[in-house]
């Protein structure tokens, strides 16, 4: 199984994109958290892929 992924993140003020492999998948921010819901745009473009790169972290 191959461990390293193509991603790709967008983002605009009401969803969020991920792109993994090809395959393209839009949350609105409301699905992801409340808190990422009621962050600002500056807020939202502030993430960073977890040490183990299963994951997106929000720090604010």
């Amino acid at each position: 199984m191959n461990k390293f992924h193509d991603v790709l993140v967008a983002t605009d003020s009401a969803t969020l994109h991920l792109t993994v492999d090809g395959q393209t998948y839009h949350l609105r921010w409301e699905e992801c958290s409340p808190r990422l819901a009621n962050a600002t745009a500056a807020q939202r473009a502030h993430f960073e892929v977890s040490p183990a790169g299963y994951g997106i972290h929000w720090p604010e």
